[in-house]
């Protein structure tokens, strides 16, 4: 007897395309984490960085050019290799409904592949989904500046684009052991990515489907992720506060979102009420004239603990592009003076974290929090 219920939720063809070093590490934690029913394909012109991912799918690119090397931090190389295999991308990225593309930026592959992945995915049709990693602040300088060039470029390609920072990420863990900052880091892009695919692809309380989605990613621009638990008698109230003030969101305020698709999640014992509460503190939260879809789902999994998750997108970008037009502007000065360094390079955190090693320059595609674990 045809399940028309399991037919419909197959159909859905969800992809998850992880660039360079950190988006192959980003697919094998989600991999370890228990991202199922979803296609991850690595893609990355580091021959060794690709043997070492647990994606099933892996592509190598730019053999022509970096001889299987990584890219040395030059998102020139980064970009031209992707081009050079722009047709077998294009092959692995055919029929998808959505694509996630996670990269880390400021190196090379990530930086300069990231774009032209995005392009591709865009060309094939699909709901095209950008989650990228940003340097620390006291990263090289020109990392900073090639991730928010790198950005500007992939916002302008993807239907909505998440940026999360590793500053924002680490800043409310500094009393935390570095085991659980890196637990934080890993589980920010699965939540991310589970989130939205779950909506669509588990049935649940209240379900949605693909064209929901679209209509909240469609409202472009950036976006900002939060997440939040919470147990016990205010598990409502702690959810949703922790989501609020989630260090994901970067400080940004959902108020001026155009639309916020939010995932409610509990166990067996989660309750309409608890939904419509949900629902009602993040609407109270957003503009007005925003557009929230939001949906539920029952994971026998979890005991006692509901999951609040908020996507936020159309958010207005007008303060980060003028920074970053000043920023590009005070770089064509400053690189004309061989005297001038850079205040962000300045050692400001204990040697023994942060001091240089016997990295090759090809790890530097990776962001720091994650060479750490190496």
């Amino acid at each position: 007897m045809l399940n028309l219920e399991e037919e419909f939720y197959s159909e859905v063809d969800i992809k998850v395309v992880g660039v360079g070093g950190c988006g192959g590490n980003a697919l094998s934690n989600m991999i370890r984490l228990g991202l199922d029913g979803i296609e991850h394909i690595a893609i990355n012109t580091d021959i060794q960085a690709l043997q070492r991912c647990a994606a099933p799918h892996k592509i190598q690119i730019g053999a022509k050019i970096t001889h299987g090397l990584g890219s040395g931090s030059d998102p020139e190389i980064g970009r031209n290799s992707a081009n050079e295999d722009r047709d077998v991308i294009s092959e692995a990225l055919r029929g998808a409904d959505i694509i996630f593309i996670t990269a880390g930026l400021g190196g090379g592959t990530g930086t300069g592949a990231a774009p032209v992945i995005a392009e591709i995915a865009r060309e094939a049709g699909a709901l095209t989904i950008a989650i990228v990693i940003k340097p620390f602040p006291f990263e090289a300088y020109r990392r900073s500046l090639r991730a928010e060039g790198a950005i500007k470029e992939i916002k302008r390609k993807v239907d909505t684009l998440i940026s999360i920072s590793n500053q924002s990420l680490f800043s409310s863990l500094d009393g935390a052991s570095i085991t659980s900052a890196f637990r934080v880091a890993d589980e920010a892009l699965f939540q991310g990515v589970r989130s939205i695919s779950d909506l669509i692809t588990v049935p649940g309380m209240i379900n949605l489907d693909l064209a929901d989605v679209r209509t909240v990613i469609a409202e472009g621009g950036r976006a900002a992720l939060a997440v939040g638990m919470g147990r016990g008698i205010d598990r409502v109230q702690v959810a949703v506060e922790k989501a609020m003030n989630s260090p994901l969101l970067e400080n940004k305020n959902i108020q001026g979102a155009r639309g916020v698709l939010i995932n409610i999640t509990g166990g067996e014992d989660l309750i309409i009420k608890e939904v419509k509460e949900v629902a009602t503190a993040v609407y109270e939260a957003t503009d007005t004239h925003a557009n929230v879809i939001f949906g539920a789902i029952v994971d026998e999994r979890k005991k006692e603990e509901i999951g609040v998750t908020i996507l936020a997108t159309g958010l207005k970008d007008k303060d980060s592009e003028e920074q970053l037009s000043l920023k590009f502007d005070m770089e064509e000065r400053r690189s004309s003076s061989q005297l001038w360094r850079p205040k962000q390079e300045t050692s400001m955190l204990p040697l023994g974290l942060f001091a240089q090693d016997s990295h090759s320059s090809d790890e530097f595609d990776i962001p720091t929090f994650l060479r750490w674990k190496k």
